[in-house]
C-alpha cells in the first residue's frame, strides 16, 4: 500500500499545479479517487471533496492541491522524491488519501477528504467552505514531519500599498514616491520590533519567541513614472502574533500613509487549537505506534486552519509528513521513508477515531 502512495504523489507531482491553475489535476484527481473507491467530485470553488464511509461522527482531512510557482521536474534520488509540491501540500494529501483508503468502509465514522484550492495565495478553496457543517474532528494536512503535529499558525494581514504624486526632478529637495514608500514600511518594521517583549521590559525569554512576535516584509516592490506622475506600489505581508489588536494596527498604518492609498487584505487570526482532543490523542498514539516521540509545534505561517478553525470551532491539528523547511524552494522533496511512516500514522490515527 505504501508503493501505492508513493506512485499516486508521483502522478499528482506530474501535474503542475500552481494557484490559481487547479483544475487540470482536480478532473484527473476526481477519476483516481473514484477508481479508488471514494465517491468523489469537484464543488464550486473548485476544490476537490471525496468521501469514505458513511458512520455517524465526520472526520474532515483538509489539504490542498495549489503549490508556489516555479515548476521542478519529477525525480527520484535515492530515497527522496523531487517535485513542486512534494512537501507542500501534495505530500501530506497523497499520504492522507492513502490512509483513508486502508480504514473499513463500514467504520463508525465517515473521513471527508479535501485537496483545497488557492491554500498559498487567497484560500478561496477554504474560505468557500467556512458555512458548512462543522465536522466532528479536523486535520489540515501540512508538513509538521512524521513524528509531530502542529497546533498553532500566527495570522496574516496583507496591505496594498500605493503612492502617486507629481515627478519632479532628480536633483530636487523633494523625495520620490519611493523614497516615501520606503520611509512608510521602515517606520512600519521599527513599530514591530518596538512591540518586541525585551529583558529591559521584563520580556526575557519571549523576546526570541518568533510565534509571539508582529513580524513585517515587503512582499512586492515596484516604483516608477510615466514622465508626469511619479508611482511607488507594494505589498506587504504581516505575520499576526495571537490575540493581535489588527483593526488598531489598521489605524496606525492609515495615520502614517502619508497620502498613499492603502488597501487590506486577508486578516486572519492566529489559532491556537487544544492538545487534549480526540484527536490529537489519536495523533499521538499514532506516531508512538510507528515508533517515534511525539512532539508539538507551533509555526510562524499560517494554514488554512486559520480560516477554518475559529468558525467551526472543532477539535482540530495539522499533521503530513515532510520538512516545512523545504517548502516553497528549488530543492522541494519529500523524504519516502518518513512519507510511509507518515501514512502509517495516519492510519493508525484514523483507526482510532473511527472506533
Amino acid at each position: 500500500m505504501t508503493e501505492s502512495g508513493i506512485a499516486l504523489l508521483e502522478e499528482m507531482l506530474s501535474i503542475p499545479s500552481p494557484s490559481t491553475q487547479e483544475r487540470e489535476l482536480g478532473q484527473w484527481l476526481v477519476a483516481r479517487l473514484r477508481a479508488m473507491g471514494f465517491a468523489a467530485r469537484r464543488d464550486e470553488a473548485g476544490n476537490v471533496v471525496a468521501f469514505w464511509g458513511s458512520g455517524p461522527h465526520e472526520v474532515l482531512l483538509l489539504g490542498h492541491m495549489d503549490t508556489v510557482a516555479g515548476f521542478i521536474p519529477v525525480r527520484r534520488d535515492g530515497n527522496r522524491l523531487f517535485g513542486r509540491g512534494a512537501v507542500d501540500a501534495k505530500g501530506p494529501l497523497a499520504a492522507a488519501i492513502t490512509a483513508v483508503a486502508r480504514q473499513p468502509a463500514g467504520a463508525a465514522c465517515r473521513f471527508t477528504v479535501i485537496a483545497a484550492v488557492e491554500e498559498e495565495g487567497s484560500s478561496r478553496g477554504a474560505r468557500h467552505l467556512v458555512n458548512r457543517k462543522a465536522p466532528d474532528q479536523l486535520v489540515i494536512l501540512e508538513p509538521s514531519g512524521w513524528d509531530a503535529v502542529t497546533l498553532g499558525y500566527k495570522g496574516s494581514l496583507k496591505l496594498r500599498y500605493r503612492l502617486s504624486q507629481p515627478l519632479g526632478h532628480g536633483a530636487g529637495p523633494n523625495e520620490s514616491a519611493a523614497d516615501r514608500a520606503i520611509a512608510f514600511i521602515r517606520k512600519v518594521q521599527d513599530h514591530a520590533a518596538a512591540a518586541l517583549p525585551s529583558p529591559a521590559r521584563g520580556g526575557g525569554k519571549k523576546t526570541l519567541d518568533a510565534f509571539d512576535r508582529l513580524d513585517a516584509r515587503i512582499l512586492r516592490f515596484h516604483a516608477d513614472h510615466d514622465g508626469f506622475r511619479d508611482t511607488a506600489a507594494m505589498t506587504l505581508g504581516f505575520r499576526l502574533p495571537p490575540n493581535f489588536d489588527v483593526p488598531s494596527l489598521q489605524q496606525e498604518l492609515e495615520q502614517w500613509a502619508d497620502g498613499a492609498e492603502l488597501r487590506f487584505e486577508y486578516a486572519d487570526p492566529a489559532v491556537r487549537a487544544e492538545k487534549n482532543t480526540p484527536v490529537v490523542r489519536a495523533f499521538l498514539k499514532g506516531i508512538r505506534d510507528a515508533g517515534g516521540t511525539p512532539r508539538f509545534k507551533m509555526k510562524t505561517g499560517t494554514s488554512d486552519m486559520n480560516i477554518l478553525a475559529p468558525v467551526w470551532g472543532c477539535p482540530t491539528l495539522a499533521y503530513g509528513p515532510g520538512d516545512s523547511k523545504l517548502d516553497h524552494t528549488p530543492d522541494e522533496a519529500m523524504d519516502l521513508d518518513d512519507f510511509a511512516r507518515g501514512i502509517d500514522v495516519l492510519t493508525s490515527a484514523l483507526n482510532r477515531l473511527a472506533r
